[in-house]
């Protein structure tokens, strides 16, 4: 026979088992979902990092084909210009000899100017 005490006691335990058991089933179920979050932002994380990778690469390549093709245009208008100098030159050979020595007495002048401005004053 039971006394009144023990019941209670007994019926308080049977609570707190039942207490704990759900705690515990709680717990659980918000462990799995913060594994299924976790997961879900993983996936997510790895698919925004290979869309940055292919964008890099896709603007990775641009950048090289902006280069050749700035070369290449750099590569004719240099041709350009020294069949043009050269075309000059063969018809106009009288001016293209002045014009040399002009523009090298100016760099001779301005080299004069600059070697006697930086020797004396520094």
């Amino acid at each position: 026979m039971n006394t009144p005490i023990q019941t209670l006691s007994d019926d308080a335990a049977a609570v707190a088992r039942s207490l704990v058991h759900s705690t515990e089933r709680a717990a659980q179920q918000g462990m799995d979902r913060l594994s299924d979050g976790l997961d879900d932002a993983r996936s997510h994380t790895s698919a925004a990092l290979k869309q940055l990778a292919q964008g890099t690469e896709t603007l990775a390549h641009r950048g090289m084909d902006a280069v050749r093709d700035g070369a290449c245009q750099l590569r004719e208008k240099s041709l350009h210009a020294k069949d043009v100098t050269t075309t000059y030159i063969q018809h106009e050979p009288v001016k293209s000899v002045l014009i040399a020595a002009a523009v090298g007495a100016a760099l001779m002048g301005l080299v004069a100017l600059l070697s006697r401005h930086g020797g004396s004053g520094r």
